[in-house]
């Protein structure tokens, strides 16, 4: 550029930022070949960390908004702290009444500027990748727990520098990375992921027990094999479901595995407790933890993603066009493939309400089934899928092209798994804490044409 060009705040900030990336990690690189460098590092590595998120929180975000409807940028996920809180604390009690630890899935939940609050009240984090192990590490540092349907060399070689205990799927892969992982230099639980064989959902694509599941080991599969190295195991049976569901499967997980549980240090009873849920049954787990501790001696671990995220984030939305083949089609901002895929993985019917200035309304607020209300529309994504559609709702008044819509519980998932499909513009993150009485988001992250092209290549 020209000597005299003036470049403006978020360009310079943008060059300084790619300046200081480079210089970082080019250290990063070379801190394992020259001690002296890898001191430096050491020593400078937390301050690294603050001036990456304050460079970071500059160049995608990191400003504050006033929660207006009308001020509010979509798309846009807005996740209130207050409700992450909330829902710790619940998961807190649960700790304090049985002495269980409870991690984090990171699955379902990984919006790591949270960490720090979610530290305060969890154990520590369980990954399905050495990405996520990393994460985990860098940002949580508290246990890391790591469990995949299969690893690779290089997954393992990268896992043994960050995880405290890796679950393996087979006695196959256990055997091949035995000697990988005891000579990591650093002390690694290991256990093995069982199938209790009882299924208790009707989602067949959450069901880890379903005919033919890939997940897990069959109690006959455990015939003849040896258990030594082995100090816990692992089952992850549940879906969104209540304390009810824990209870039949602990019952399938000792009539078949029973025998093998007093040789345990510890014992990971998964995900999918909902345990957050206005009606889950708190006092029927706390009791089912505590009874297989003290029964069987083991700690035991629970992973919940989605408890700690439940109910604590929207996606906000607005009505681009409104279409009309035999019913009214409102075409809107977000795209359900691209950026809540599980409505139609599942699938679910989300709930929507119009966006107002408060962006967690009351249920009666919420739009209503397709002819309970006085005007219809399919909501519909912008992607060039044909099925990008969301469902059938109704509305007091006809939707029109500016209305914005909010749709709830998108904090949990929906958020891990968004993808760039088509290019369309990727969602906003925003943070809310509605316990401060204030009407201010701060966003933290937005994305980019950058973020797009350098995704693909």
């Amino acid at each position: 550029m020209g000597g005299n060009e003036v470049l403006k705040p978020s360009e310079y900030i943008s060059n300084q930022w790619k300046n200081t990336v480079q210089i970082f990690q080019s250290l990063e690189k070379i801190q394992i070949v020259f001690p002296i460098v890898g001191n430096f590092f050491g020593h400078f590595s937390n301050r690294w960390k603050l001036f990456k998120a304050f460079f970071q929180s500059l160049e995608n975000g990191g400003e504050e908004m006033r929660m207006e409807a009308g001020t509010i940028e979509t798309p846009m996920f807005v996740v209130d702290v207050q409700r992450i809180r909330r829902n710790l604390e619940r998961l807190t009690e649960v700790k304090r009444r049985t002495g269980c630890r409870i991690l984090l899935a990171q699955k379902g939940f990984a919006l790591w500027r949270l960490y720090p609050l979610i530290r305060e009240h969890l154990d520590g984090v369980c990954a399905s990748s050495p990405n996520e192990a990393r994460l985990g590490r860098e940002e949580f540092n508290r246990e890391v727990h790591v469990f995949a349907a299969a690893y690779s060399e290089a997954d393992v070689r990268a896992l043994v520098q960050w995880v405290d205990e890796i679950d393996f799927n087979s006695f196959a892969q256990w055997k091949q990375f035995r000697a990988l992982v005891e000579s990591a230099g650093r002390p690694i639980r290991c256990g093995l992921r069982i199938n209790p064989e009882c299924s208790t959902q009707d989602h067949a694509i959450y069901d880890p027990c379903a005919p033919h599941s890939r997940l897990g080991i069959r109690r006959a599969g455990f015939e003849g094999e040896s258990l030594e190295g082995i100090s816990g195991l692992h089952f992850h049976t549940l879906c969104e479901q209540n304390a009810d569901a824990l209870e039949r499967t602990l019952g399938a997980v000792e009539e078949r595995f029973g025998d093998l549980i007093p040789g345990m240090s510890w014992f990971n009873f998964g995900g999918g407790h909902h345990i957050t849920r206005a009606d889950y049954d708190v006092d029927l787990l706390c009791r089912l933890l505590s009874d297989f501790q003290q029964r069987y001696g083991v700690q035991v671990y629970l992973e919940p993603g989605e408890a700690v995220a439940l109910n604590a984030g929207i996606l906000a939305a607005t009505v681009l066009d409104v279409v009309r083949n035999e019913t009214d089609i409102a075409i809107l901002d977000v795209s359900c493939t691209a950026h809540m895929p599980d409505v139609l993985e599942m699938p679910y019917r989300p709930n929507v309400c119009r966006m107002t200035d408060d962006l967690f309304p009351p249920p009666e607020a919420r739009a209503g089934e397709a002819g309970e209300k006085a005007h219809t529309h399919r909501l519909a994504g912008l992607s060039c899928l044909a099925g990008d559609v969301i469902g059938d709702y109704s509305f007091d008044e006809p939707l029109r092209a500016g209305d914005r819509l909010i749709f709830e519980d998108m904090a949990h998932y929906s958020m891990v798994k968004t993808t760039m499909f088509n290019g369309v513009q990727h969602p906003a993150i925003a943070l809310y804490d509605s316990d401060t009485g204030t009407d201010q988001l701060e966003v933290v992250r937005r994305f980019t044409y950058e973020d797009f092209k350098h995704r693909l290549a």
